[in-house]
């Protein structure tokens, strides 16, 4: 449901996130970019940003060629949280109502508890189609952080031909 990709750099993991923490800091172009730790977050210009505006996500790890960047596309952490809180809610009613509906039906009443399973799925499925629209929406804006991305990594390779 969520964007990625991955880009193979032929850098140690400390060396390349040094390289793209310099980029960050010396790049006009990257804009609402922070980097800590193996991770870097590329944002929206917070006058740009919109409900739907993603982020992209960076975390560098080790492999045997070099370093393995995997960057991933999301929500705002604030938007993923609500995502996720309405999935939990209807899960829970889903639940609750697939109880309360067997209980029902045991005792020989009307299990009207069990219309709440197949509401919840459509819930679901609104849900996974307005994620789906968001993204439709902020295609723009993905591209923009993919850009702004590439332009850090080249940055990072650039120094780092020029370093040997």
């Amino acid at each position: 449901m969520l964007p990625a990709f991955t880009l193979d750099l032929p850098l140690g993991k400390d060396e390349a996130m040094q390289r793209i923490r310099q980029a960050i800091a010396e790049l006009d172009a990257i804009e609402n970019a922070k980097a800590a730790g193996d991770c870097a977050e590329f944002s929206v210009r917070p006058e740009e940003r919109r409900f739907w505006s993603p982020h992209l996500s960076v975390q560098l790890s080790n492999v045997e060629t070099g370093t393995q960047l995997y960057a991933r596309f999301s929500p705002r952490p604030e938007v993923w949280t609500f995502f996720m809180l309405v999935y939990f809610i209807t899960a829970f009613f889903m639940f609750v109502g697939g109880v309360y509906g067997y209980v029902q039906w045991f005792m020989g009443a009307a299990p009207w508890g069990l219309v709440l399973i197949p509401l919840g799925g459509l819930v679901i499925v609104c849900l996974h189609l307005a994620s789906l629209i968001g993204q439709g929406l902020s295609k723009d804006q993905m591209e923009k952080l993919r850009d702004q991305l590439d332009c850090t990594v080249a940055f990072a390779l650039r120094s780092s031909n020029h370093s040997n």
